[in-house]
């Protein structure tokens, strides 16, 4: 017989799912729930993302599909939570990590970054976490890359490949709680400042841009080190900084021109085009956009 925890969390992974954004079932300890079919095979089974078809891959089973989720619990009893998949269309989700512990102050922090930075925290789905934090669900015109205290100590992004804790789930830490208020809260757009300090760093290229045969225009350089950008990307950072560096190029009036060098880039990395034309065109929309 299902545990009173199980099956609440199905019921608000169910509700989750409803809404548009994939889930998976997690343990107490946060961790995805079902088991890797891979664990006693080659470490090159390790690479698989569910093309085996079958269950276990952590946040790459994520889905929106009623009964594949009822499935995923099915198979894992103890779980007592629900991971949120980030960065997946058409949503491409944000989890702002808001910590208040260790001496940080993650909600201040961010407060702080409105102001100093002009922009405004919009009102949407709040999730109260255990320790006294928060995270902020946000959606993004594309993908944003995770980090950790890299916008400021208490505050970690959760972006593609990354996942948040759904409302509903108890943890070994205890429950997480939606906020009073917002549980009909649509999901907010990011505003424009905020991810443009979510975008990764400038690599060394960016920086200081390779010369070939002796001194090259500007724009010339710009553009060569944006694309260099793209090729020196590994998994799980390749569509954020696609998509940093098709901002980078639009605000340099490059953007039409330079958007097929860098879908290009993207797909010698191991994005398909598909994927790759859609993340630049979603910097080319954000760029286009009024800023607020």
């Amino acid at each position: 017989m299902p545990r009173p925890d199980h099956t609440r969390a199905l019921h608000a992974a169910l509700l989750t799912a409803a809404r548009g954004l994939p889930v998976i079932p997690l343990s107490r300890t946060k961790l995805p729930a079902v088991r890797s079919p891979h664990r006693d095979e080659p470490r090159s089974a390790a690479m698989c993302r569910g093309q085996c078809g079958r269950p276990g891959h952590g946040v790459h089973d994520a889905t929106t599909d009623p009964a594949r989720v009822r499935a995923l619990f099915a198979v894992a009893p103890w779980a007592t939570g629900y991971g949120v998949a980030c960065g997946r269309g058409p949503h491409h989700l944000i989890g702002l990590d808001l910590d208040v512990k260790n001496g940080a102050d993650g909600i201040g922090a961010l407060r702080a970054l409105a102001d100093a930075h002009g922009f405004t925290l919009p009102s949407t789905v709040t999730v109260l976490t255990p320790s006294g934090g928060r995270h902020l669900w946000l959606s993004a015109p594309g993908p944003v890359p995770n980090s950790a205290g890299r916008l400021a100590p208490g505050i970690d992004i959760r972006g593609e490949g990354g996942y948040v804790v759904g409302p509903g789930s108890r943890t070994v830490a205890g429950h997480y709680l939606l906020a009073p208020g917002t549980a009909d809260s649509p999901l907010a757009a990011a505003p424009d400042a905020l991810l443009r300090l979510a975008a990764p760093p400038p690599s060394p290229h960016e920086r200081q841009p390779r010369h070939a045969a002796g001194p090259r225009h500007p724009a010339e350089k710009r553009a060569a080190a944006l694309v260099r950008f793209v090729l020196d990307s590994h998994e799980g950072e390749r569509n954020g900084r696609l998509f940093w560096a098709a901002c980078r190029a639009y605000d340099a009036g490059l953007g039409d021109v330079l958007a097929p060098a860098l879908v290009t880039a993207a797909v010698h990395t191991g994005l398909t085009e598909r994927e790759a034309a859609a993340t630049v065109a979603s910097a080319g929309r954000l760029r286009a956009a009024p800023q607020r």
